[in-house]
Order: C-alpha cells, then structure tokens, then sequence
C-alpha cells in the first residue's frame, strides 16, 4: 500500500551512503516518476540537472568555493561538507523548476509542482532501497553561475542519492493528523 511507502520513506543522508553505484537506469527510473507529478495546466516546471560521476568533483568544489566567498559566518566544517558530500553520494540532481512565460500562473504553484515531483523521486528512490536527501542550501542562488540555465529557471536545491547499509529509523510525528485537522 502507498501509505506504508509514504510512512517508511526516511532522509539519508551522504554520510549514510555506502560506495555501491546508483546505475544511470535506476536514476532514469526515479527521474520519470518525477515528470508524473500534478501540475496546474501541464505546466510541467521540473527541471534536472544530473551530476554523475566526475562531475560531482566540479559541483562539490563550486558549492564550497561559493559558500566561502558569499557567506558572512565562515565554518571551515561546512566548507569541508559542502566539498564531500556530492563525493560521498552516488549521485546528485539539482531540483529546478522552469516558469513559462505565456502562463499566469503563481510561482508557488510551479515550486509546489516540482516539490511534488521531488517527493515521487523520493518514494520512488526509497522503494529501490536507494537512499534520498533533499537539500537547499543557500548557495542555490547562485547555480547559474555554474551551470546553464534557461530564462526563469532556478535552482531549488540538490537531491543526493546513494545506496546505503543497515535499517532506517521509525518515523514519529509530533501530532495526530486529528490534531491538525478541522472538519467543516
């Protein structure tokens, strides 16, 4: 049933992550659940950018090299992790959505749609037994000045995959859905 995958999908992160590949075929795989996400009028906004291999070398030193001449608070162990992580992980796609310029309609609803395609990959990743983390760092903003970009496309953030040994903790949540619901 889609609600235990739902209630069993877990962040892991890059430090979770054993060496074994992600193969191009699972990616493609977990990449098409996203283009099946809802979308207000097919819009159809996601975008990705997939960093496989020696590539995540280049992402790693650009996220660090940005965050150390952009952020006002330096921490050498952020710097260090912004450098490792796309290393540590099998594989990195950077979560962009792409606005078209002949709809109206709101930017959230783009983001909205292209989240909802990320929680597909999610699921998707997860029920490969392919551990996902989505994460954004600040430093997103300035993606185009790393890779190309299209008029109105920005970045939302990185989605870290690799595959992963042992168990994932049991997931809690803090309330009820009764709690946080009101019936009209």
């Amino acid at each position: 049933m889609i609600l235990e995958t739902i209630k069993n999908r877990r962040s892991v992160f890059p430090a979770q992550y054993n060496s074994q590949p992600v193969t191009k075929e699972e990616i493609l795989t977990i990449l098409e659940s996203a283009n099946w996400a809802p979308t207000h009028k097919r819009t159809e906004p996601w975008r990705f950018k997939v960093f496989h291999g020696v590539s995540q070398i280049g992402l790693g030193k650009f996220i660090s090299e940005t965050y150390k001449q952009t952020t006002e608070n330096f921490s050498e162990f952020t710097y260090n992790k912004y450098m490792e992580n796309p290393v540590k992980a099998a594989c990195v796609i950077a979560i962009c959505f792409q606005r078209d310029p002949k709809e109206s309609l709101p930017e959230w609803e783009e983001i909205a749609a292209t989240a909802m395609a990320v929680q597909n990959m999610w699921l998707t990743a997860h029920n490969m037994n392919i551990g996902a983390y989505w994460g954004s760092p600040g430093i997103v903003k300035y993606m185009d000045k790393f890779i190309q970009m299209e008029d109105g496309e920005q970045c939302l953030g990185f989605f870290y995959l690799g595959k992963y040994d042992g168990e994932l903790p049991e997931g809690i949540r803090k309330s009820t859905i009764e709690e946080k619901t009101v019936w009209m």
